[in-house]
């Protein structure tokens, strides 16, 4: 290994251009590929800039040529050089830096390295765990570093943003109370308190209201937040919001801010003009036209209403209705050449949400159907669901019968089957959706109990408190998702700012008043000094950068991700502790697997 003495980095390697023809420059990076062409030796020297191809020709120095000899891929290297432009019919249209290349007069090797488990390049298609077993070398790729620099450019347009509509930024508590708010908190165990335990939270959910108390009218952090809960692609133990909370606003000043916000993070990140204002439908409408609440509207493939049709033929149907359910269907545009194996297979998918089987009739030409069903139904009937349905010659209308709950979950995920079946998805399109009035509870059948639908701090509409009293379940919330592509980016919710309502509220979800003196006694205390109207609002960063960056694991853009295990493979954690450590906070362990 040699040392830098003396040498000075002055550009980065991905930024050369034809302007700096004839100029002396130093570069230092990692080797990415040595080819040597039985006297010129070529290296790519990389940065998180990109590449510039170096030129070292024994006839300029010798020196520097044996070198180049030793260099094997991701080798530390500095080199000095002259730039020059790369000979005609060698240049290379695919690279930044493709017009130019150094030929060099000193070759330093900063540091060399072991051979590494994987190519660092944009096209090997590389294990998950190995890539973060080895995360610091998985990071140099090309491919995770634009994903990463993406995220920083990101939270920078964020702040931006918000530090010119006069938010504050404001850091609220790591170490705090362990409060029921729908997922399992991380515990930490306090040594100077012993038994008692601080959590981690799952959002600054009450801090920041006490910020709005306290007279802090537009607060925002950037802010790490915990959930001990089961693990998918687009989830992590660890994740990070964008959090905010506003006084004095209401509903519509704050979607207006929030429009405002991601047409600016879209045209800085990904040059992308977004049209505002974004499309609002309310829960109600969503899950009647899609079977979700965070429905992908860059397709149709809407669900169809056909409960109220005559099926006194067809028991099957007649049953799901009789108990509370529901028909419902989704006309297939082009599906009438699906096989039954198809259908099979796509049938198969849905079971994991209950559904008993999958209907179907097919439109063929001079109005023949081809269906297992179609004999059970009478002529109104099926020229009425045809209709209803706009289906067409080459058409599958596809029908589901049973609850409501089975009926949308099943359709919801048959909608994205044929969307990707029939290559329906618009991988360019950015459709940003508003999702209001959701209820403001949900009826747990097994606890036989009600459970907040955002959290307990979400007020009602105004219309509705009296409902409070006499029909809690018909309440809506003044609560709001933003949904993209897809995917929920943020929720939030004017909030509750009268100690009545939250202590009527906190009774309703079967929160006692000593209760709720214990875990909530100090926001029902700052409550009635005063509190002001306020609400807010929170998105995943984790999520959002996901999307920019074009690709289908949040893993992607986090620095150091965790596994689906909630597992760290780079640094082993989380791991035992020594005796000494549990004794000082004094806890015993009864069983490790």
């Amino acid at each position: 290994m040699e040392i830098m003495q003396g040498l000075l980095r002055t550009h980065s390697c991905g930024t050369l251009t034809a302007a700096n023809i004839g100029e002396q420059v130093t570069l230092m990076g990692w080797a990415h590929r040595r080819r040597d062409h039985g006297g010129l030796i070529f290296i790519d020297l990389r940065d998180r800039d990109g590449l510039t191809q170096i030129v070292l020709d024994p006839t300029v120095v010798a020196e520097a040529h044996t070198k180049g000899e030793q260099v094997r891929s991701e080798f530390v290297l500095a080199a000095v050089g002259k730039v020059r432009p790369r000979p005609e019919g060698t240049v290379n249209e695919k690279l930044k830096t493709g017009e130019i290349e150094v030929i060099i007069t000193e070759l330093r090797i900063l540091n060399p390295s072991k051979t590494p488990p994987f190519m660092i390049d944009d096209y090997q298609e590389v294990n998950e765990n190995v890539r973060l077993k080895y995360r610091y070398i998985d990071l140099r790729r090309p491919e995770i570093q634009k994903h990463i620099i993406n995220r920083h450019r990101l939270t920078r347009a964020m702040r931006e943003y918000l530090y010119d509509k006069g938010f504050l930024d404001i850091e609220t508590p790591v170490l705090t109370k362990s409060t029921p708010e729908g997922a399992r908190d991380y515990l930490v165990p306090s040594r100077v308190n012993p038994g008692r335990f601080f959590a981690l939270p799952q959002s600054p959910q009450l801090f920041k209201q006490l910020l709005m108390i306290s007279g802090y009218d537009k607060y925002f952090q950037i802010v790490k937040c915990f959930r001990d809960e089961d693990l998918r692609a687009d989830r992590q133990p660890e994740f990070t919001q964008l959090d905010m909370e506003m006084s004095f606003i209401d509903r519509e000043q704050l979607m207006e801010l929030i429009e405002g916000l991601f047409a600016y993070l879209w045209k800085q990140v990904a040059g992308v003009e977004i049209p505002t204002p974004f499309q609002r439908l309310s829960y109600a409408e969503v899950m009647d036209r899609f079977g979700c609440d965070k429905p992908d509207t860059r397709y149709g493939l809407e669900l169809i209403n056909l409960s109220d049709l005559d099926y006194s033929g067809f028991q099957v149907f007649r049953n799901a209705l009789d108990n509370g359910g529901q028909v419902k269907a989704i006309n297939g545009i082009g599906c009438g050449e699906l096989s039954r194996k198809d259908i099979d297979d796509m049938t198969k998918e849905l079971t994991v949400f209950g559904a008993k089987g999958l209907a179907y009739i097919k439109v063929k030409e001079n109005g023949e159907y081809q269906s297992p069903i179609t004999k059970f139904l009478g002529e109104a009937t099926l020229k009425a669901i045809v209709e209803r349905c706009g289906a067409n010659v080459g058409d599958c209308i596809f029908f589901m019968a049973d609850t409501k709950k089975v009926v949308a979950d099943s359709l919801n995920r048959l909608r994205s089957l044929l969307a990707q079946r029939l290559d329906l998805i618009d991988n360019s399109k950015y459709n940003f959706l508003w999702v209001t009035e959701f209820p403001l509870l949900e009826y747990d059948e097994d606890a036989k109990r009600w459970n907040a639908m955002h959290h307990p701090f979400t007020s009602p509409m105004d219309e509705d408190v009296p409902l409070l009293a006499t029909d809690p379940g018909a309440c809506r919330a003044k609560a709001y998702d933003l949904v993209l592509n897809g995917f929920e980016i943020g929720g939030g919710s004017i909030r509750i700012h009268r100690e009545e309502v939250q202590s009527a509220m906190f009774s309703l979800l079967g929160i006692g008043e000593e209760e709720a003196r214990a875990k909530f006694g100090f926001l029902l205390d700052a409550l009635s000094f005063g509190t002001p109207p306020h609400g807010g609002i929170a998105f995943g960063v984790d999520r959002v950068a996901m999307i920019l960056s074009g690709t289908n694991s949040i893993r992607d853009v986090i620095a150091f991700p965790k596994t689906q295990k909630a597992t760290c493979v780079l640094t082993d954690a989380p791991s035992l502790v020594d005796d000494k450590q549990l004794r000082e906070l004094h806890i015993k362990t009864t069983h490790i697997e």
